[in-house]
């Protein structure tokens, strides 16, 4: 039998980040930042207005009671392309974002003056660089503003277009194909015949895959005919950075993934020493890897969450790989199996200054969907325990996060 570790680090050892692309900006949402990006020059180039208002010098405004009357001797609209120069004693009419003449330090908004076009009333003093935004205050020459691993956000992409950046150098989101294989899998709205089951699968990994930062594509359910799954693997495996196959992959003859998978690649079929979920495969087909998970729903999510997730953060290019994860005591005592690495779908509560607590949810020996759909973590019970007794503390893989 395998343990947990030695299968995790197969699969570690098998991801790769997947390699850095150049792609426009509205591409680069949501990826990891493959280059570290400098500014190529201060950004604002020069001193800009904060607000709508009046350039002008805080000196000619300041200590004249409550109102000073000024001639507004030019406009600057936004869009101009040179510094006009403000004469003392004058005042000029400028947008926000427009360049601040030589000569003006301040900004007076428009909202305390008689909004005046050919002359001004300026009501109050103003400080000498009260709005304005100087030279450099958003980024300055050779300034690093993104460092590489980052994933990319609205915040980023807002520093990217201001430096004048059309494109970023990007891990792209690796193509995650979800697969789900067995003659009894029906698609959920469709009528469900005797002996059949709704393929629960691949819509809860192919919305696990896209939680974790990747593409998603579902694909079946195909049925156990081993020359149509062949065929199908082969299509699916042209336009996939990584497989999930699940289901078809009990030892009874009914059940053809192992037979059609094994044969591939490096992939290999073990006893994992865990539970739920404890046969696993995993391996690359056509330098592709390439996950097998039990069918059971339960089983299906766990192994998606200590194998397949990690994979794919470290194809994506992540920093951070595994989920985090606290200690937290059982509220309520439970058996565990000798042995195995078993998962608790679990409720935890409480803070980093209190303490934390899990109370395990339904039966932690056969857990339900009903349990994981309630849970916020799961519990991991290690393989030389096999009774947790209240009070106990366990660790937790943190789900909601």
């Amino acid at each position: 039998m395998r343990t947990v570790h030695d299968h995790l680090a197969a699969v570690l050892d098998a991801a790769r980040p997947v390699p850095p692309l150049d792609v426009v900006l509205s591409d680069a949402a949501g990826c990891i930042l493959a280059e570290q990006v400098t500014s190529p020059a201060d950004v604002p180039r020069w001193s800009v207005a904060a607000v709508d208002g009046y350039a002008v010098r805080s000196g000619d405004v300041d200590g004249h009671g409550g109102a000073r009357e000024l001639p507004v001797v030019h406009d600057a609209p936004v869009t101009s392309t040179e510094r006009l120069h403000l004469v003392p004693e004058a005042a000029i009419l400028v947008a926000a974002g427009a360049p601040v003449p030589h000569g003006a330090d301040c900004v007076v908004p428009m909202d305390r003056t008689d909004r005046g076009r050919a002359r001004v009333v300026v009501r109050g003093a103003v400080a000498p660089g009260e709005n304005v935004r100087g030279a450099g205050h958003d980024a300055h020459a050779g300034e690093v503003l993104l460092d590489q691993g980052v994933r990319v956000g609205a915040r980023h992409l807002a520093v990217a277009a201001a430096l004048g950046r059309g494109r970023l150098r990007v891990h792209p989101a690796p193509r995650v194909v979800v697969l789900s294989v067995g003659d009894e899998l029906v698609v959920p709205g469709r009528r469900l015949p005797d002996g059949g089951i709704h393929d629960a699968d691949t819509h809860a990994l192919a919305a696990a895959v896209q939680d974790t930062g990747a593409t998603a594509v579902r694909v079946g359910p195909v049925g156990d005919d081993r020359g149509v799954l062949r065929e199908v693997i082969a299509d699916q495996l042209v336009r996939a950075d990584l497989l999930v196959v699940t289901g078809g992959l009990s030892a009874g003859p009914w059940d053809t993934v192992t037979d059609v998978l094994a044969p591939l690649g490096t992939m290999r079929f073990d006893q994992v020493a865990m539970t739920p979920g404890r046969r696993q495969g995993f391996g690359t087909v056509e330098g592709v890897p390439t996950f097998a998970l039990p069918g059971h729903p339960v089983a299906a999510q766990v192994g998606y969450e200590v194998f397949v997730r990690p994979a794919l953060r470290t194809m994506g290019g992540h920093s951070e790989v595994f989920r985090p994860s606290l200690r937290a005591a059982a509220t309520h005592p439970w058996s565990a199996p000798a042995g195995v690495r078993q998962f608790v779908p679990g409720r935890v509560s409480g803070s980093p200054t209190e303490g934390y607590l899990v109370t395990a949810l339904g039966d932690p020996g056969r857990p339900a969907l009903r349990d994981l759909a309630a849970a916020n973590c799961l519990a991991v019970v290690g393989e030389d325990v096999t009774t947790v007794r209240a009070g106990d503390t366990v660790p937790c893989l943190v789900l909601d996060s």
